[in-house]
């Protein structure tokens, strides 16, 4: 699949916590180390996504803060 986004992490599945709604999918990544993600539990269940599945975080956001 062929994306515009540039801002994807390369991890792997740590865990999957299906709720009624959406899911938590916890996705190891060089940097930061560990990301959490919430997506539909549809998205999951279609893409069939579960623990130590190879995956790629794409981050998109509006905005950007920076703290000191």
């Amino acid at each position: 699949m062929e994306i515009s986004a540039r801002n994807g992490l390369k991890g792997k599945v740590e865990s999957v916590k299906l709720g009624e709604v959406v899911a938590s999918v916890k996705i190891k990544v060089d940097e930061p180390g560990m990301i959490t993600a919430v997506i539909t539990r549809e998205s999951v269940e279609e893409l069939g996504i579960s623990e130590g599945d190879d995956v790629k975080a794409i981050i998109k956001a509006t905005e950007i803060m920076v703290a000191k």
